[in-house]
């Protein structure tokens, strides 16, 4: 006997919804797509079946480990673990300041509905100016520049695939990521309707890809210089009188400036540098501006580079320069129907954004958004000094593989006095901590993806209960964090949570507008996550319930994307700042960039594949079957040329990898690939299938010293390398 329970799979950004078997015996039997699910519609990749075997993996964590006087990691109950934690963290705090804590938050924090809504508080009650993100690795600059054009950090305009008759596409792959900062499931499927309806989708990419192959045209590009063919493509437009902004033009300040600064850029400039010819560039410009409807996106390929920033900013002034920003079929805004920054406030205007409001204590990174670039972890570890850290809280993430420079990260991770991770593994990066606390197993959780309906392709909302019961001897998540939040405000490790719980709940209902007594009245019996949740979709632009969407186990659909402007803007002055200064700014770095000559060596770029998420799911065995994918791809004649065998040594400027090789003519000559978030061979690491199938850390191989200086990302792309035969 089985029953049926559905989901949303958190394993990516797709937000796909899932049929589940549940068993009578309380197992997981067949897992496949919902075909009722109001986004998916029964589309699922090969990772959303995997949630049995993550709930069955008997590497997961089910208790918490603390680390014992030998070095060794052993089995304690909640309170040991709590205690301990207390014990070692006060007295930090106590001698060396609030400082002397740093806290990352991994990219699987907003995968989870508890630790997406907890975690801020416990940043509130560390009070620490050392606040870490993976988003400082690769998304700040698509974050800064939206914060800087249209208000706030996540004001993200996504491509209407759905309406589309044109789509430019820069530094993607969504036949393999499912797509990034665009959530929408089935992304090979909406590309492929759009060439079916008689539209293009061009997509320019160093490696020919598998969204390469199936697009209307590849167009390869020499990686780290998407900036330069899009202010290119902004010169052919004005000089070619094909501007037109629409109904935006009295909301759109700036447009002179940027006028002004594109005029060194013609496509003649930049041909070489790009390895694009100049009569392409103009021929996609005028494809956009001449196209029905259109949408240009960049994704993580225009983050990582040295011009990220400027990258991610010109992707959406080519939106707005050919009046494609907030219509159906070019790049629009999402409506979330727990609301958020977008939502929230005055419409149509806001405080704006404010950037390196204080810098790194080493090396004087700005601060973004409340937070440290990545890059300076390391070295906020290992170098002494008043405000070193001592002691560090992860929060999912595994940086000891994700941060470049990632061999001077784990010599750090070393030194510290205490480290607290919340994890459901000993990974490369928890192998360090003094006290693991294990996260719950997904399907005993709820779900409900606050984040990525932020900037969804379509307005839904769907909730999911918990497929099965709490696993013996589990704490909730919400519990775990707010315990933690509790320890550091001094409270003690006995205090109940629900005590950090009640205090939230008050203070939304308050700045909600609404009585505190009462609300908390009207959300009885719920408490935790679920309580909030409840509140945000009240007070939110649908006025919904959760138990609305209780009892719409497959979503509710709240239809495609609407024009939202002027009211989705926050900034300052109620515009669009398409030539904010920092922008303008930084436009001389990028010119400059032209006088530099190409060296005749190699350059590294990354790569992604379907069946992995970083470094995440790397312990599923039905993942990892077949032939190993983390392979050095080399083009054919770069490979006769060096003589390369089996394996190659590939060195930068601070780190060598020895890596199998794999001859493609689907890479550009010069250039290699390597994909990320593998490494998994490290003394201490309990994941066996990961182990087995270990692969090489590309970011041994990227520094930490080269960043994007408006964002503080570190560049992933086009790092210079040379490659020779092991």
């Amino acid at each position: 006997m089985t029953v049926l329970a559905y989901r949303t799979c958190p394993l990516c950004e797709a937000t796909c919804g899932l049929e589940i078997e549940v068993k009578d015996d309380g197992g997981v039997g067949r897992i496949r797509g919902d075909r009722d699910d109001v986004f998916s519609r029964g589309f699922i990749c090969p990772k959303g079946s995997t949630l049995k075997q993550l709930h069955e993996d008997p590497d997961r964590l089910r208790t918490p480990v603390v680390r014992g006087e030998d070095g060794e990691l052993r089995p304690v109950t909640w309170d040991e673990a709590f205690t301990e934690v207390e014990r070692r963290l006060l007295p930090i705090l106590e001698t060396h300041g609030r400082d002397a804590v740093a806290i990352y938050l991994g990219n699987p924090t907003v995968h989870s509905l508890s630790a997406v809504l907890y975690s801020r508080f416990l940043v509130r009650a560390l009070g620490t100016t050392n606040v870490y993100s993976a988003s400082t690795i690769d998304q700040r600059p698509k974050e800064i520049s939206s914060g800087l054009l249209f208000g706030t950090s996540i004001s993200f305009a996504v491509p209407d695939l759905d309406r589309t008759s044109y789509l430019l596409m820069l530094g993607a792959n969504p036949f393999e990521s499912n797509g990034s900062l665009a959530t929408a499931p089935d992304w090979p499927g909406r590309l492929r309707r759009i060439i079916e309806r008689g539209g293009r989708v061009v997509v320019v990419d160093p490696k020919r890809t598998k969204t390469a192959e199936e697009a209307s045209e590849h167009v390869p590009i020499r990686p780290g210089t998407d900036a330069l063919l899009l202010m290119a493509m902004v010169h052919v437009l004005f000089a070619e009188g094909l501007v037109d902004l629409g109904r935006l033009e009295a909301l759109v300040a700036g447009v002179d400036d940027v006028e002004r600064v594109a005029r060194e850029f013609p496509p003649e400039a930049v041909a070489s540098a790009t390895a694009i010819s100049a009569a392409t560039i103009r021929r996609l410009a005028r494809e956009l501006a001449e196209a029905e409807t259109a949408a240009v996106y960049g994704r993580i390929g225009t983050c990582t580079q040295e011009f990220g920033t400027l990258a991610s900013w010109l992707v959406d002034v080519l939106n707005i320069l050919t009046g494609n920003l907030d219509r159906p079929g070019g790049a629009m805004f999402a409506k979330p129907a727990a609301g958020g920054a977008t939502t929230s406030g005055t419409p149509g205007k806001g405080r704006g954004v404010k950037l390196g409001r204080r810098v790194s204590r080493v090396r004087g990174l700005p601060e973004s958004y409340g937070e440290l670039p990545v890059v300076c972890l390391a070295e906020e570890i290992d170098t002494p000094g008043q405000g070193q850290v001592r002691a560090l809280v992860t929060v999912g993430g595994n940086p000891a593989l994700s941060v470049p420079n990632s061999d001077r990260l784990q010599r750090a991770l070393d030194h510290l006095e205490l480290m607290v991770s919340v994890d459901p593994y000993v990974n490369e990066t928890t192998r360090h901590a003094h006290v693991i606390l294990p996260s719950p197993d997904t399907l005993t959780k709820s779900h409900y993806d606050i984040a990525f309906y932020q900037f969804a392709l379509r307005n839904v909302a769907n909730y999911s209960p918990p497929v099965l019961p709490p696993e013996a001897g589990a704490m909730e998540e919400w519990k775990t964090i707010a315990k933690l939040a509790l320890i550091a405000q001094g409270a003690g490790a006995a205090t109940d949570p629900s005590a950090l719980d009640d205090l939230v709940i008050r203070g939304m209902a308050e700045r909600a507008g609404l009585d505190p007594d009462e609300a908390v009245a009207e959300l009885a019996p719920r408490v935790g996550p679920e309580r909030m949740l409840d509140l945000m979709l009240r007070t939110g632009p649908y006025r919904l319930t959760l138990d609305e969407l209780l009892e719409h186990p497959h979503g509710i659909d709240l239809g495609p994307l609407e024009p939202r402007l002027p009211e989705v803007l926050r900034t300052a002055s109620g515009m669009i700042e398409v030539g904010a200064d920092p922008f303008i700014a930084d436009v001389p770095r990028l010119k400059a960039s032209l006088d530099r000559r190409a060296n005749g060596g190699f350059v590294l770029i990354g790569r992604r594949h379907l069946r992995s998420n970083n470094s995440w799911m790397h312990n599923v065995n039905v993942l990892m079957k077949g032939k190993s994918r983390c392979t050095l791809q080399v083009h054919p004649d770069d490979a006769g040329r060096l003589g390369l065998g089996d394996e190659a040594k590939v060195t930068s400027n601070v780190g060598a990898v020895v890596v199998p090789v794999e001859v493609t003519d689907a890479v550009m000559p010069g250039v290699v690939s390597l994909p990320h978030g593998w490494g998994h061979d490290l003394p201490g690491v309990q994941m066996d299938v990961a182990r087995a199938n270990a692969g090489v850390n590309s970011h041994i191989l990227a520094g930490d010293a080269l960043v994007d200086p408006l964002s503080g990302n570190p560049v992933l792309n086009g790092i210079p390398v040379d490659v020779a035969p092991a």
